[in-house]
């Protein structure tokens, strides 16, 4: 099994099945993906995801981001939802380059998770129960789509040295994400050195930050966001194999 999934245009497509759950369940390939923006898709790109059999799509971009950059082809083939799960933008190319980038990256973090679970629970619910296979998606596929992935995977049972570890598999496409970039700011200077950086660290202290003020994450999970056990339930029934 692939966890990569090669595009020419899309450089963070990754599959989530294989990580083991601490009740001996696997997630199951093939079943659930995340990805940076699927508005790229085009050519022998659009045909290669197609063949995934992909049928639920959600977008977690702003409906600004989606309006400039576009959203993926046809998306009425699709159980389509844009959820924008973060409230407050910020531009990470233009952050200070003396600031501490992981606490500071943690603490946008911890805002989408204060102020987007109306978002982060339409999001999970419809991953429970949308049809087929699923894909979720931002723009790079690294911060939003990162925390929804370490989200997903905590209420399947999975633990947090495999969520840890799959967030900074994002770390593979950093250069090819500052490529993008620069090819679309022309002029522009990136005064920020981390811009695509995934380092684990951010995301353990993003959970660090959650099990402190909550207790847990899966307390955060169930009294903030509003996670039923019922939903819960139809997450695993979907995506986690024996």
């Amino acid at each position: 099994m692939t966890r990569h999934i090669e595009f020419e245009r899309l450089h963070n497509f990754r599959d989530l099945g294989g990580y083991r759950t601490q009740d001996g369940s696997t997630v199951a390939w093939g079943a659930l993906y995340r990805a940076d923006s699927l508005g790229k898709l085009a050519g022998a790109d659009w045909d290669r995801f197609l063949g995934l059999g992909v049928r639920t799509v959600i977008d977690l971009r702003y409906p600004w981001e989606i309006e400039a950059k576009g959203r993926i082809p046809e998306p009425e083939r699709f159980t389509y939802a844009n959820l924008s799960i973060e409230h407050r933008p910020y531009d990470q190319a233009e952050i200070d380059r003396d600031t501490d980038p992981w606490r500071f990256l943690a603490d946008r973090f911890a805002e989408v998770a204060e102020d987007g679970v109306a978002e982060i629970r339409a999001a999970i619910e419809l991953l429970a129960e949308g049809p087929g296979p699923a894909v979720f998606h931002c723009t790079s596929g690294k911060d939003r789509t990162g925390l929804i992935a370490a989200l997903v995977l905590t209420l399947l049972g999975v633990d947090d040295e495999q969520i840890l570890a799959d967030f900074a598999l994002t770390e593979l496409a950093t250069a090819r994400l500052t490529a993008d970039w620069h090819t679309a700011n022309p002029g522009r200077t990136m005064r920020w050195p981390s811009y695509g950086r995934a380092p684990a660290e951010i995301l353990r202290l993003t959970l660090a930050g959650l099990a402190t003020r909550y207790g847990s994450v899966d307390s955060y999970l169930a009294d903030e966001v509003g996670i039923t056990p019922a939903t819960t339930a139809a997450l695993r029934d979907r995506f986690l194999t024996r």
